[in-house]
């Protein structure tokens, strides 16, 4: 679905009303929707304005995460939410960041939309991982990894592990470590990680 598509039907918009708003004929909106015509690049502006969805959305081709993304600032201007604080939160993304400001807003709905997104993301990521060749050497480790967070996900083993694993493997920085306990736990793995000559 494209984006123009999925964003008209978002705001309950009907095809003549964009139409008449933009002062062209429907049939002009029904081609840009079916992919019959590029949306002409002087109308992306005045769509973003229109909506206050960025106009990069509006040609392509939308993804799950993108639209949670237009979902998420479809929210905003319907609930008009106030950031009551910001949590630091640990999360691994494309610029590097370990740890990372997250806004907690007054409205759950825009909470919840974050959480789905974040989701979305991790996800996506996972799944890039898996597809990076096509025979992978490593597919019953992932399918072992998949069998762990559905059966033990809430498990501390199972996060000190991983999190043990991540510093050893120096994914993550030495700095990020959320308690003794964990590091002494990392203490004992590396040993038996270096005993077996990992």
């Amino acid at each position: 679905m494209n984006g123009l598509e999925y964003i008209l039907h978002l705001f309950n918009m009907q095809h003549i009303e964009l139409a008449d708003q933009l002062g062209i004929k429907k049939q002009n909106i029904n081609m840009w929707i079916k992919g019959k015509q590029n949306i002409p690049k002087k109308y992306l502006p005045v769509l973003e304005e229109l909506f206050n969805i960025p106009a990069s959305y509006f040609p392509k081709e939308l993804t799950d995460l993108d639209k949670l993304e237009i979902q998420k600032e479809k929210l905003k201007q319907d609930l008009q939410p106030v950031v009551e604080r910001h949590e630091t939160k640990f999360t691994l993304n494309e610029e590097n960041e370990y740890l990372v400001d997250v806004p907690i807003y007054d409205k759950e709905e825009m909470n919840a939309i974050e959480r789905s997104i974040e989701k979305a993301k991790l996800v996506a990521r996972f799944k890039a991982a898996i597809e990076i060749v096509d025979d992978h050497p490593y597919m019953d480790t992932y399918a072992l990894i998949v069998e762990l967070l559905e059966k033990a996900q809430h498990e501390a083993i199972l996060k000190r592990t991983i999190e043990a694993l991540g510093h050893y493997l120096e994914v993550l920085p030495a700095e990020i470590d959320s308690d003794e306990s964990q590091s002494e736990f990392e203490s004992e793995l590396f040993e038996v990680l270096d005993d077996y000559n990992y």
